[in-house]
């Protein structure tokens, strides 16, 4: 069984998954230690993003220490051998497909599967899911994801897509287990410009939300 390093340490100090999609390499190198710095601790790489097989290995080999370094969009078998090949060190799909669930609790990688109506959440809990991701998330808002919980109180829930600054307290206040977020935490406008260090303190707006000063 192959082992996975990913620290449910640092993912409880930041309980977010930030999703890269469709960034250019170079900007990815330049955001990782920003995002690191920031105080979020948790990046999933898209298989469909361009080059995300090597991007998860510069990052595993440059900016490994203090982040969890993923990918997402696996949705077949050999997705995941793709993503495993280039190290990442969990898994995110926008389906339930039961081999790749089942392949990663077999090897003890994190699984984070995507699902929807009730069936299909305690489906992928049950096939072994580490978290379940409840997609597209703010189509039916944090009321959905209260009601989910109800019964399913055991399920962990990572609420995805549409997931933004103004929204995100509702969630956790719901019962999400953590947020994975991709357009309104990496801000086009702001990679466009290259301003870095406006999108350091873009992310830290987030790490704030998720660590309240109480």
């Amino acid at each position: 069984m192959s082992q996975t390093n990913f620290s449910w340490d640092l993912f409880a100090k930041a309980p977010l998954i930030g999703i890269v999609r469709n960034v250019a390499a170079e900007d990815v190198v330049e955001m990782l230690p920003i995002y690191r710095k920031s105080g979020l601790t948790t990046i999933e790489i898209t298989l469909n993003t361009a080059g995300a097989e090597d991007l998860i290995r510069y990052a595993l080999e440059h900016e490994s220490t203090g982040l969890n370094i993923g990918a997402g969009t696996v949705c077949t078998e050999q997705d995941l051998e793709r993503a495993l090949a280039a190290g990442a060190q969990f898994i995110v799909t926008p389906i339930i497909n039961e081999t790749v669930i089942r392949a990663c609790v077999e090897r003890g990688v994190p699984i984070f599967p995507g699902a929807f109506t009730p069936s299909e959440i305690y489906k992928a809990w049950s096939l072994g899911a580490t978290m379940v991701k409840v997609f597209p998330a703010a189509t039916l808002g944090p009321a959905y994801l209260k009601e989910v919980k109800a019964p399913l109180n055991q399920v962990k829930l990572v609420p995805t897509g549409g997931i933004s600054l103004a929204n995100m307290t509702d969630f956790l206040k719901a019962g999400a287990d953590g947020l994975g977020v991709g357009g309104h935490l990496f801000d086009s406008g702001l990679i466009l410009k290259k301003d870095w260090t406006g999108l350091g303190f873009h992310f830290e707006k987030f790490v704030n939300q998720l660590n309240p000063v109480k």
